[in-house]
């Protein structure tokens, strides 16, 4: 008999699911997608994350197929104005790993597996939910067939655009910011090597992060979403606000994205929970979104458990909807402090703007402090 349904067979859907197998609770993972994602999206894991990661058993393979980004430089006009070291954030995780999402999709999944290999149905589409107080029914559509899937729990993890939360009519109210961004994956040809940079120029932010395999992404801000977006345009504007040559033809990944954050009225519904961006979505600047989801099924965990039990959840699943709902504020916060840095400014008040950031730099306690939130500590 199934414990839990989980909605949502991405990053967030994988760990929750081997967290509670490895609790001896029975999980069903329904996953729409035939396949896994082959697009490098998120790339950014933070400490915690990796903290968390470590109790499903994944961390060191994943540590070991990413690129330890342990420092990041601000750079203005060709100049490094400003130097951030990730070594007072984490005794055991000094650093953010880049690892692209599909290898993080594939470690997860294989971890899952491991654990139960039918815990991952593919091809199965959500349409109906029914909560008697005692199990949740999900309505499952294949190719083949529809269905009844019944549990004691279920949870949607099944991104910004949710089923779940749609069926479970929770309001996630959508705000859109001003700023648009054009990405992209390129063989490395900077000076920064396994470093971050943040060129901060008057036409708006470029950040620039390494990749496994000599690839360095590459993340230009654009004052509307560009109509046609190639790689040729990508690098003239890195070229442009930073003076690093790309090569356009050995691009590898090309993305546009505008940004927008919604969080959910309420995260725990019944005997339902969201996580991930199908409870919060917030600005990818920043790389908290995915990390933001598997702490959120860290801190699930318990109330999941106590059902699983037969024992009282009401306090921990509250416990959880009020302490999630408020870092997930948190980090929409820090995501809008992301991206305001990132806007143009006139050379007039780019100038002393930098200022202000190379003295705040030089002061170790608030550097730090910027590097731990900056990290999501």
């Amino acid at each position: 008999m199934t414990d839990v349904l989980i909605v949502g067979g991405g990053p967030v859907g994988l760990f929750l699911g081997s967290l509670l197998l490895q609790h001896g609770v029975a999980v069903r993972v329904l996953e729409r997608r035939t396949g896994r994602n082959a697009h490098t999206r998120a790339i950014g894991i933070h400490p915690p994350a990796l903290a968390a990661l470590e109790r499903i058993g994944v961390a060191q393979e994943l540590i070991g197929r990413g690129v330890p980004i342990r420092q990041g430089f601000a750079v203005s006009n060709g100049r490094r104005i400003a130097h951030m070291p990730f070594a007072p954030v984490s005794d055991r995780y000094p650093f953010v790993l880049a690892v692209p999402q599909p290898v993080t999709e594939e470690v997860l999944e294989r971890r899952l597996r491991e654990l139960d290999g039918c815990a991952l149905l593919r091809d199965t589409r959500v349409t109906g939910m029914h909560d008697d107080g005692a199990r949740v029914t999900l309505s499952v559509t294949t190719a083949r067939a529809v269905s009844n899937h019944s549990a004691a729990f279920a949870v949607g993890a099944d991104g910004a655009y949710s089923a779940m939360r749609s069926l479970l009519g929770v309001a996630a109210p959508e705000k859109q910011y001003p700023d648009h961004y054009l990405m992209g994956d390129y063989p490395e040809s900077s000076p920064y090597g396994c470093d971050a940079a943040l060129f901060l120029e008057s036409d708006g932010i470029v950040e620039s992060f390494p990749l496994p395999g000599g690839v360095r992404r590459w993340v230009v801000r654009l004052g509307s979403p560009p109509a046609s977006p190639n790689a040729e345009q990508l690098a003239a504007l890195v070229a442009r606000r930073t003076g690093v040559a790309l090569d356009p033809g050995a691009n590898t990944m090309l993305s546009s994205f505008s940004v927008r954050s919604r969080l959910a009225a309420r995260m725990v519904s019944g005997r339902t929970a969201l996580i991930g961006d199908a409870a919060h979505e917030i600005s990818p600047i920043g790389g908290q979104g995915m990390n933001l989801g598997w702490l959120d099924a860290e801190a699930l965990l318990p109330g999941i458990l106590a059902i699983a039990r037969g024992e009282p959840s009401a306090e921990a699943l509250m416990r959880y909807d009020a302490s999630r709902r408020r870092a997930a504020a948190a980090a929409k916060r820090q995501a809008e402090v992301n991206m305001a840095l990132g806007r143009p400014l006139p050379v007039g008040l780019l100038r002393p703007r930098n200022a202000v950031i190379v003295r705040a730099a030089a002061i170790p306690a608030f550097n730090a402090l910027v590097a731990r939130r900056f990290t999501m500590q």
